[in-house]
């Protein structure tokens, strides 16, 4: 059973890959033809959000993973802080949460099946400081999520957990709600330095929980950088709690 497990992931990950290539050289380039910036984005967008919510509900059907969410509501125009413990972390929430665009990783742009994705719905995390407020601030008033891990990279339960500026730094510039949302997982699935077969020999679950929004007004601190901190600590209080 482990074993079939395995080869339907990988199966799995064929198919995304394959449809991210016609995605990103065929479907994007040609519709952007026809559309302007910010009609590409919000178009892009809602296909993204469609198609991931797709490549999830497929893993969800095949039984190798369920979701359970608690405490879930639309939103728009919050930052979303999340934990990251899985590869497939990104994909669950931009399935779950519309118009959302995400922070990526530049090594992203690299990739040849997610490159043009990146370019058109997510924004890069190497671009200047004052850019990248600039492009997340006017994404926020025109009503898109943006989905930050503030922990930069994949982490689980036993490693200490630290918080970059990033999301702090959004909320004093843009006075947008935080959205903590915590992803646990009952098996390791898909976590650093763990083979991408590796399925267990049951279903696995993760489990998606909303806290209450952090809002800027709740804190009070003589600078901006002590304002930052208060933020990311308690973005990392509500991680552990």
């Amino acid at each position: 059973m482990k074993v079939l497990r395995g080869f339907l992931v990988i199966l799995s990950f064929i198919i995304f890959g394959i449809g991210s290539l016609i995605l990103s050289f065929l479907f994007l380039p040609i519709a952007g033809i026809f559309l302007k910036n910010k009609q590409k984005r919000e178009y892009f967008s809602k296909i993204i959000h469609k198609l991931w919510k797709i490549f999830t509900g497929f893993l969800i059907f095949i039984r190798i993973i369920k979701i359970k969410v608690e405490n879930f509501k639309n939103v728009k125009g919050k930052i979303i802080v999340a934990t990251h413990p899985s590869f497939i972390d990104i994909l669950i929430l931009t399935g779950l949460f519309e118009n959302s665009l995400c922070l990526a990783k530049k090594e992203l742009l690299n990739n040849i099946f997610l490159k043009n994705i990146i370019k058109n719905v997510y924004i890069p995390n190497n671009i200047d400081i004052e850019e990248f407020k600039t492009e997340c601030v006017n994404a926020l008033n025109d009503g898109y999520n943006i989905i930050i891990f503030p922990t930069g990279t994949r982490t689980s339960k036993t490693d200490t957990i630290k918080i970059h500026k990033g999301p702090a730094l959004l909320q004093i510039a843009s006075g947008a709600d935080i959205l903590p949302v915590t992803i646990e997982c009952d098996y390791p699935f898909l976590q650093k330095n763990q083979p991408i077969y590796d399925a267990n020999y049951k279903t696995i679950t993760y489990y998606i929980t909303v806290k209450p929004e952090i809002k800027l007004s709740q804190f009070s601190a003589p600078d901006e950088i002590k304002l930052r901190k208060v933020i990311s600590e308690r973005i990392k209080f509500d991680f552990s709690t």
